[in-house]
């Protein structure tokens, strides 16, 4: 297998209800060098941690997750950007979904830049219906519905993209959506909790008697879902 026709996956979930509209598949890539302070993800930051796996993988997944009716795609970590084959894999999705369910839209998460993003690597920007850009701030507390802080911007780049996600782009729901869920004796978590949530879940688990032997976040704060 070349480099990219492979990616390394943390996690793949469907349906995710709580990282854009609908009901959605939900890829985590392993690897992120940016390491953002207070990121809750920080199990993702390995590049050698997660399983290898290949395009025409995900492929499948996401083709049957297309025959349910899914709404959506979307493609979080992790660093996208810094997996040798996210083009394949956006070029991939973008195919099946033309093919099955053209409404469908591929959403893409990334710690850089939008402009860092274009320089970086603009075939996969190509592909993506809209992206949520720029590293995560512990110190820029937003409201804004799917980003960890206020400097991440949602940026819609087709038309399928604008007609889906400009209704949210100044969204503030009262609270921000969240799916928990349960692998044998590790709970997780899907979704941007806002500052201070991550505490108060922490403490709510405790006082119900369970103990965590080990959490993904930082006592500090979150970051992108």
């Amino acid at each position: 297998m070349t480099p990219a026709t492979v990616v390394r996956l943390e996690r793949l979930h469907y349906p995710v209800t709580a990282l854009g509209p609908g009901r959605r598949l939900g890829l985590w890539v392993q690897g992120c060098s940016l390491a953002c302070p207070g990121c809750m993800s920080q199990h993702t930051w390995d590049p050698s941690g997660g399983r290898e796996t290949t395009v025409a993988a995900v492929g499948d997944a996401w083709r049957e997750a297309l025959d349910d009716g899914a709404d959506g795609v979307t493609i979080s970590g992790g660093e996208p950007l810094q997996q040798a084959g996210i083009v394949s894999l956006l070029a991939a999705l973008a195919e099946a979904r033309d093919r099955a369910r053209p409404e469908a839209d591929i959403l893409l998460y990334t710690g850089y830049t939008t402009r860092e993003a274009e320089l970086r690597e603009p075939a996969a920007l190509a592909f993506a219906d809209a992206v949520i850009t720029g590293r995560y701030a512990r110190a820029r507390p937003t409201r804004l519905i799917w980003r960890g802080s206020a400097n991440q911007r949602l940026v819609p780049l087709t038309a399928l993209g604008r007609r889906r996600y400009e209704p949210y782009l100044d969204a503030q729901p009262a609270q921000p959506p969240i799916q928990v869920g349960q692998d044998g004796d590790d709970v997780w978590l899907i979704g941007v909790p806002r500052s201070g949530d991550l505490a108060k879940l922490g403490h709510a688990v405790r006082d119900s008697g369970i103990g965590f032997t080990e959490t993904t976040w930082s006592r500090e704060e979150h970051t992108r879902g």
